[in-house]
């Protein structure tokens, strides 16, 4: 849009207007002799001396007005017209170029925005900004995922995620490795990018999980490995020649050294059977997958875990959802019977660690559409055991090898299952998760 100056035009218009009416009008209201000629023409003179005063200096000057107005309004699209006179348009010509490099930058701006927004949104990183208060005005999906709620319009402190405990202890320019409860793994920074002069804080969420899974599984296959070789060999040849010295009893009828050598033999086969639990761990097989709901997977076992319970003295209930749509998924049911007894057994060893109570038990709920979910009201897990659930041979067990909850991860992963184990600080129930996602 081109704008020519000629605001206030229309009152130099009516003014010449007037004039001319006057002009016309004066002879017939006025004798016309000498001085009255003078009159008439200096009223008809007056009209283009008005027509030369506006576009000389009032058009020029409303020009600069309309210019001043288009900048502040930032309408970078439109241009002033030539006004007629020669200064006034070397001063339109250098602000219609200057318009037309702000329209270029403007461009650029916005399409360098909306290219930083779309590679926000598409980032595997979870991405938050602050304002210039306390409260979150931008997460993307990512991070919306991550932390399983939005954030935007709340501050770090009335978010649940457990994200917000790590962010809230760091300081600007911070990082620290979390691993939480559901075996995910994240690399939490609180960074600061200028903005108007002042420096906002944005955090970055990045998830290490594959990549520590990878490394840890590498790590314990390769000890594994060693450990086996090495101690199924040398346990092998001590027990040779602990069979050997039971059957010739070179000491005689010497009861002591008998049950000695027994004794040895025994604790021999013992380690092998402890080192043979490791390389089991190791050796899970391809999965072997079949369709079903998970209500059909449970109902053949249920019966045999309800039994397990029942002789260590806890009860166990199987809770069905008759509403629910359970979908069907793909499942290995044998190596996922082995981790659903490997987690019911932990329910179990959790309340008996806790004798006194007579109320405990444990509950194992079918969810729809394709979730299971183990709950006791045993102890509990401490926070400082949270963190470290599912790590290589860790255990809360005074005689715990740290294989179970291993074995676990290990097999739901393969399922592309998703899971968590954690207590709930409201009702103290300790949760084991399980949620299919390739449900069919």
């Amino acid at each position: 849009m081109r704008y020519s100056g000629l605001k206030g035009a229309w009152v130099f218009g009516v003014l010449s207007v007037m004039i001319v009416v006057i002009a016309i009008l004066f002879p017939f209201f006025i004798e016309m002799k000498g001085a009255a000629w003078w009159i008439e023409g200096a009223i008809v003179a007056t009209l283009p001396l008005i027509w030369f005063t506006y576009a000389s200096i009032v058009r020029p000057v409303n020009a600069v007005v309309v210019g001043m107005d288009l900048l502040r309004e930032q309408d970078y699209s439109s241009r002033l017209a030539p006004v007629g006179q020669h200064d006034a348009d070397k001063i339109v010509r250098l602000f219609n170029d200057l318009m037309a490099r702000l329209k270029l930058e403007s461009l650029k701006v916005r399409e360098q925005n909306h290219f930083l927004d779309l590679l926000i949104e598409a980032s595997p990183m979870g991405i938050l900004s602050y304002g210039f208060s306390d409260k979150i005005v931008m997460s993307n999906s990512m991070a919306r995922k991550i932390l399983g709620e939005s954030p935007d319009g709340k501050t770090m402190a009335e978010l649940k995620s457990p994200l917000a405990k790590v962010f809230l202890s760091l300081r600007r320019d911070e990082s620290a490795t979390v691993r939480l409860s559901d075996t995910m793994v994240y690399r939490c920074s609180y960074l600061s990018f200028m903005d108007q002069g002042y420096a906002r804080p944005f955090l970055l969420i990045e998830s290490l999980t594959d990549e520590v899974r990878k490394a840890e599984r590498q790590a314990y296959e390769k000890v594994i490995r060693v450990m086996g070789h090495e101690v199924n060999n040398s346990m092998a040849s001590i027990r040779s020649l602990l069979d050997l010295l039971d059957e010739i009893r070179p000491w005689g009828d010497d009861e002591d050294l008998t049950k000695a050598v027994k004794g040895c033999a025994h604790r021999a086969e013992a380690l092998s059977s402890f080192i043979s639990a490791y390389s089991n761990v190791v050796k899970i097989p391809p999965l072997n997958t079949s369709v079903m709901t998970v209500d059909e997977f449970m109902t053949p076992i249920a019966g045999f875990l309800i039994g397990m319970a029942k002789e260590r003295g806890v009860k166990l209930e199987l809770v069905r959802n008759p509403d629910a749509d359970y979908h069907r998924v793909r499942i290995d049911s044998e190596l996922l019977e082995q981790a659903i007894i490997n987690i019911v057994k932990n329910a179990i060893e959790s309340i008996l660690s806790e004798p006194e109570r007579e109320d405990a038990g444990i509950t194992l709920s079918l969810e729809g559409p394709a979730g299971i979910v183990v709950a006791d009201n045993g102890p509990g897990i401490s926070e400082t055991a949270a963190t470290s659930l599912f790590t290589p041979f860790f255990s809360t067990k005074p005689s715990g090898q740290g294989l179970g909850l291993m074995f676990v991860a290990e097999i739901l992963t393969r399922h592309k299952a998703l899971f968590s184990l954690s207590t709930s600080p409201e009702d103290g129930v300790t949760r084991f998760a399980i949620k299919f996602p390739d449900a069919i």
